[in-house]
């Protein structure tokens, strides 16, 4: 049986309705770790990231409808997008009902991490596919990731870095907490292997 392979364009309509999923279950993702919070600082960032999220789901909509895609069709790429979101968001839950704060906090960065890799990886692409690709659809793409690429960045290195300073706490090690990505503003992945270099220095 012959597999018929998706034309550019199906495979753009498939990395945006992915990308649309990504943003939804990023808001759960968000909503759940923020009951896990116990670091004020942490929720605070938290909350930030949410409201961005919430920002991220419009822009989307609004790229899919420029280019004429219906926002709700539902597609197997964002299904398993789904999938994977609902199950970030169950493990949360199961932390917080085990009724240890600090271990469902640990958990829910971890969380936060896997879910904002992927969305880092959409945006990445759609920048990609913009810089090199011409004509209305590539326009309305980089229109929209210049929006919301700097605070892709921030959330997934940041997050990292919150996520490696909990465990390292958990662990009974001394910790940077807030860790160095968030306090040097960390926005690039150069960025962050330096602030993780210069954590001994912050202890």
């Amino acid at each position: 049986m012959s597999v018929r392979r998706l034309t550019a364009k199906e495979q753009l309509k498939d990395l945006l309705y992915q990308s649309l999923e990504t943003e939804l279950g990023g808001v759960q993702v968000y909503t759940t770790a923020l009951q896990c919070a116990v670091n004020e600082d942490l929720a605070r960032e938290w909350q930030e990231y949410l409201e961005q999220t919430q920002t991220h789901v419009r822009i989307m909509r609004e790229l899919l409808e420029k280019i004429g895609f219906d926002p709700d069709e539902e597609t197997p790429g964002r299904q398993a997008v789904r999938k994977i979101g609902t199950a970030l968001v169950e493990a949360m839950r199961l932390a917080i009902n085990a009724g240890n704060p600090d271990a469902a906090q640990v958990l829910a960065a971890e969380c936060v991490v896997m879910a904002e890799t992927k969305d880092h990886l959409n945006w990445e692409l759609m920048g990609e596919y913009a810089e090199k690709r011409r004509g209305e659809e590539a326009s309305a793409v980089k229109q929209a990731h210049a929006k919301v690429e700097e605070q892709e960045d921030e959330h997934l290195y940041h997050t990292t870095g919150w996520a490696r300073e909990l465990w390292i706490q958990a662990l009974g090690m001394p910790a940077v907490l807030p860790p160095p990505e968030e306090e040097k503003e960390v926005r690039t992945a150069i960025g962050a292997a330096r602030a993780r270099q210069s954590r001994e220095e912050m202890l």
